[in-house]
């Protein structure tokens, strides 16, 4: 995969992608890239499996700006960058006082991308406390602040990417069943 470039400097572009920002040479992306195309403009949640590296955060963009949505925020979250016992917290924001330091609520990443799209990094690494959290949004369309006892109706597409084999992940009970079939 490339970033489009001017086209004379691209000596064999065989394919053009959707939103003109990717060309692509085998069939393999040619075959991804349609899928982007077909995917993109549904208001679908939807589940990106690949090694690290390959792009997935260029494919969740794309199916972002192919979407109703693209005029929207596009908020990304890296579920593996964040301690365990901060994921909630940051994920659904939290109420004043709700623990040691939370000396001001703060909205968290839903209410941020509320509207919009919201992409999570290496969903897999969610604790299965979380998961049951994102379960609700993706059912409900619900969050609920650590610490508050009002709950807050969200409007967020999830593009969650992940570099595991969550349904092995699941069966091992490392990874909320219920969640992996909401995704996928």
């Amino acid at each position: 995969m490339r970033i489009l470039e001017p086209l004379e400097s691209l000596g064999s572009v065989r394919e053009e992608v959707p939103a003109r920002r990717i060309v692509a040479e085998s069939a393999a992306m040619r075959e991804l890239l349609q899928t982007v195309a077909l995917v993109g403009p549904k208001d679908i949640t939807v589940l990106i499996r690949g090694e690290t590296g390959t792009g997935k955060e260029v494919i969740a963009s794309l199916l972002h700006t192919e979407g109703a949505r693209a005029s929207t925020p596009l908020v990304r979250f890296n579920c593996a960058a964040i301690p365990a016992d901060l994921a909630e917290a940051e994920l659904f924001g939290h109420a004043r006082g709700a623990f040691t330091g939370a000396d001001r609520a703060r909205e968290g990443f839903f209410s941020v991308a509320n509207g919009g799209t919201l992409v999570l990094d290496e969903v897999g690494e969610l604790p299965l406390s979380v998961q049951a959290k994102l379960l609700r949004v993706l059912q409900e369309g619900e969050i609920q602040q650590v610490g508050a006892s009002r709950i807050e109706r969200v409007d967020v597409r999830v593009i969650a990417c992940t570099n595991r084999d969550l349904a092995a992940e699941a069966r091992r009970g490392r990874f909320r069943m219920d969640l992996y079939y909401r995704l996928a």
